[in-house]
């Protein structure tokens, strides 16, 4: 059975990953946009979805825990 622990650490952990990979995605492509490198919006477009990515990946294996699921 999933417990209120496990549902805060979910939020916990999908919000750090999520704000580190993003970060990461954005500061790394918005560093090359501006040295003049347009493979940068390669980095800078998709960085809030794919931190997005990380909780819905962690949520869907929480959720698997879930009896019936």
């Amino acid at each position: 059975m999933i417990t209120r622990g496990d549902i805060l650490m979910l939020g916990i952990g999908a919000g750090v990953s999520g704000g580190l990979i993003g970060g990461l995605m954005l500061g790394i492509g918005m560093n090359l946009i501006v040295a003049g490198a347009n493979v940068g919006w390669l980095l800078l477009v998709p960085a809030a979805p794919v931190s997005a990515v990380v909780g819905w990946i962690m949520a869907r294996r929480l959720a698997a825990q879930l009896p019936g699921g």
